[in-house]
């Protein structure tokens, strides 16, 4: 049998040591009780505007078209928490300002089409009166 030699402090002393260091500031995953809600939630936000318009709730069209995005809204508001684990303190708060940057440019993009698409509308497109409906062929 073979003996083993106890190792001396020496060989300890040239040895690499390695410090892991843990960064607090990110978020940490969601649990299944965060995903079911977020679930549930977001159900329930998609439940609501189906019925809203397959009953015909509202009889003005616009009325419901905000009804809708506001509903819209708050089911992106439940993604980002309860999916996307976004808060004010993940990651020192780059994920915050990567969502305002986002925002930014998801509003100049939409409202750059919508104007875009208008003018076009209203420039491009002959104008019908109904005395030249009855001409057509």
């Amino acid at each position: 049998m073979s003996a083993r030699a106890p190792v001396s402090d020496e060989l300890h002393s040239d040895a690499v040591h390695v410090e892991v260091v843990h960064d607090h500031h990110e978020a940490g995953h969601g649990s299944r009780k965060g995903y079911i809600t977020g679930f549930v939630l977001s159900a329930i936000l998609t439940a609501i505007p189906f019925w809203l318009v397959m009953a015909g709730v509202f009889t003005d069209p616009r009325v419901t078209s905000l009804v809708i995005m506001a509903f819209a809204v708050a089911q992106i508001v439940v993604h980002m928490v309860y999916f996307l684990h976004m808060n004010a303190r993940s990651e020192g708060g780059w994920t915050m300002m990567a969502l305002i940057f986002t925002i930014v440019l998801v509003v100049i993009a939409l409202s750059g089409s919508l104007w875009v698409m208008y003018h076009l509308n209203t420039n491009m497109m002959p104008t019908m009166s109904p005395g030249d409906m009855r001409n057509m062929p």
